[in-house]
């Protein structure tokens, strides 16, 4: 275990990537950069995190902040659950701890949004705990490191694998080393094709020794996403244009215009509208196809523009204008309809 922290730290000292969030202690900053940097790549990161410690630069800012300012500063990042959870994390963090995160991994867990991997991160690198961080990268590594041919899936197979990772962990400088575990699983312990001849850990690696660190880890199989068919509708009233925030699990919180399960003829549009909404509309005209792919499902949508001459809005729907249409938090798959609506208001 000495020899694998010597060798990784040795490597990280010449091989760490600079990062806006490295070297930093305080808890807030490594907690916003360790949640965005969940499912997302660090090059996608790197352009959102400055803009939103500029924005929410403490836990009681972002306490403090309206949701939907904290989502628009998301919007494009994907995965928005994670946005609202620190939102409401910090206001956990601002009632129950005076604005300070705790130091124990144990009370960390108990913030909302805060789970055993960002809560070992926040405890390793901000307070210096010697704790585990065990994410994708990490679980990629110490597969291989000790060898599990097992499917990490099960329960009791990853708590195997969590104890050998905590067991790696040094006294000294525990959170560069789970950092520098994370930096080696992104850069050179790769999930198809592992550079082991790089790797500064290749004397101590039992799949590197059998040849089979491209077969590591044993994941369970995933369900293929489900495609859904959407209707995608940008109903006008004059200037403005109709939407609503979703309370729906998937993109809670966010702003979207109607959408329709299932392609219509567009001929049937406008009785569909009427049935769903209550408002009577024109002729639909297709404007244009759009796809989005989310972690279960795969939304392929048709973007038909519709008129109405009413003025008021159904229940739960707002009609909008051009620059209030620009300020709301929208998601990344209505993306293409936002700009096509925009055109359209601004011509």
């Amino acid at each position: 275990m000495q020899s694998v922290s010597s060798l990784l730290l040795g490597w990280y000292d010449q091989h760490k990537r600079t990062l806006p969030w490295r070297g930093l202690r305080d808890p807030y900053a490594i907690w916003v950069s360790e949640t965005m940097l969940q499912q997302t790549r660090v090059e996608t990161v790197l352009s959102y995190y400055p803009r939103f410690i500029q924005a929410f630069p403490t836990v009681q800012a972002l306490a403090d902040a309206p949701l939907d300012d904290v989502l628009k500063l998301w919007e494009g990042l994907g995965y928005y659950r994670r946005a609202q959870n620190l939102h409401k994390g910090a206001q956990q963090v601002v009632k129950d701890y005076h604005g300070a995160l705790p130091r124990s991994v144990t009370e960390l867990m108990k913030i909302h949004g805060i789970g055993d991997y960002t809560a070992g991160a926040i405890a390793s690198i901000a307070y210096g705990l010697p704790v585990p961080a065990v994410d994708g990268n990490v679980i990629r590594v110490v597969s291989r490191l000790r060898g599990i041919r097992e499917n990490v899936g099960i329960p009791s197979v990853k708590r195997a694998l969590t104890a050998d990772a905590a067991a790696l962990v040094p006294l000294e400088r525990p959170g560069d080393f789970n950092q520098a575990l994370m930096d080696l699983g992104s850069a050179i312990c790769t999930p198809s094709t592992p550079d082991c001849v790089a790797c500064p850990l290749m004397h101590c690696c039992d799949a590197c020794r059998e040849g089979d660190a491209e077969l590591l880890p044993v994941l369970p199989r995933k369900n293929p996403p489900r495609e859904i068919d959407y209707d995608l509708l940008l109903i006008r009233s004059g200037s403005r244009v109709l939407v609503h925030q979703r309370t729906e699990t998937l993109l809670q919180g966010l702003w979207i215009f109607p959408m329709l399960e299932e392609h219509h003829a567009p001929s049937a549009l406008p009785a569909a509208v009427k049935r769903r909404l209550g408002l009577k509309t024109e002729k639909a005209v297709f404007l244009d196809d759009a796809r989005h792919v989310f972690t279960h499902q795969v939304w392929q949508m048709k973007i038909y523009l519709l008129d109405t001459a009413c003025d008021a809005a159904p229940d739960g729907w707002r009609f909008v204008t051009v620059q209030e249409l620009a300020a709301l938090p929208m998601p990344t798959a209505v993306m293409k309809a936002r700009k096509a609506i925009g055109d359209l208001l601004q011509d």
